[in-house]
């Protein structure tokens, strides 16, 4: 089988050859939330190498594997390490395992990221909380053509990130004492940061961060009829009119700094889901 369909078969035949678990939560584990599988109980751990169709992660700090267990009373899959387009994958491959997400059983996905703060207000260590997005990778995962059986041709993306669970977020951080901004995402290629000038821009049109993924993760989850919920880690200020050169291990250092808050964060809102 070579269409996307048959590929998704494939891939959940596989996994359901290795564990049973039916999930109902999807997790894609990106910078600042490692720590977060090692508290899924009975987790059974699926290398993506292991999964047909499923493309490998290649930068350094994702784990590249696939984690199905039970997390604050829900069952969920969980994806440590995520795949972006700058390692010279499609967003067709990008996006595969939300499809296989999907087809296991998940109706909530939660998507976390890093991001660089355009909002003065945000600062290394933040957390942001998405309430929408601007597409700015001048691609999509639903070009080509069309399978009723994945979803719709024309998904409407209004409430793309879920206002219930943006609100049971809010309700969470208030409750531990956690800063959660509300923000758009603008989604770029990468892997290079930004020009001033481009900052800028994003600046006007609306932006308050800036990442290399979650949007056409999102995209698929949507057409797919997923709930989302998206929270970035702020782990550089990239403010036009005060930047300066960019440190690569700070800006890691900061997503790890945050992993703590975060993942007490996402636990809870895991158990009251």
């Amino acid at each position: 089988m070579t269409d996307l369909y048959g590929q998704i078969k494939e891939a959940v035949s596989a996994i359901r050859t290795r564990v049973a678990v039916k999930p109902q939560v999807g997790v894609i584990l990106g910078a600042g939330l490692g720590a977060l599988a090692k508290d899924i109980q009975g987790a059974k751990k699926i290398p993506y190498r292991d999964i047909p169709h499923f493309p490998l992660s290649t930068v350094e700090t994702h784990a590249g594997q696939l984690l199905l267990g039970t997390l604050k009373g829900k069952r969920v899959v969980a994806m440590q390490g995520r795949f972006h387009r700058y390692e010279g994958y499609d967003l067709k491959q990008i996006t595969f395992p939300v499809r296989v997400m999907r087809a296991l059983g998940v109706k909530t996905l939660m998507v976390f990221s890093a991001c660089g703060g355009i909002n003065r207000n945000f600062f290394p260590g933040d957390l942001a909380l998405l309430s929408d997005h601007i597409n700015l990778m001048g691609d999509t995962p639903l070009i080509g053509p069309h399978d009723d059986r994945l979803g719709p041709r024309y998904p409407d993306l209004f409430n793309a990130y879920d206002a219930g669970l943006q609100a049971l977020a809010q309700r969470v951080a208030r409750d531990q004492k956690v800063k959660l901004h509300s923000a758009v995402y603008a989604a770029l290629p990468g892997p290079n940061l930004e020009t001033v000038a481009e900052y800028r821009y994003l600046q006007i049109i609306g932006a308050d961060c800036v990442g290399m993924s979650t949007v056409p993760e999102v995209i698929v989850a949507r057409a797919a009829g997923l709930r989302v919920l998206g929270i970035a880690v702020v782990t550089d200020r990239c403010v036009p009119d005060q930047l300066g050169p960019a440190n690569i291990q700070e800006i890691i250092g900061a997503a790890m700094s945050a992993e703590p808050k975060l993942t007490k964060l996402v636990k809870e809102i895991i158990r009251q889901l």
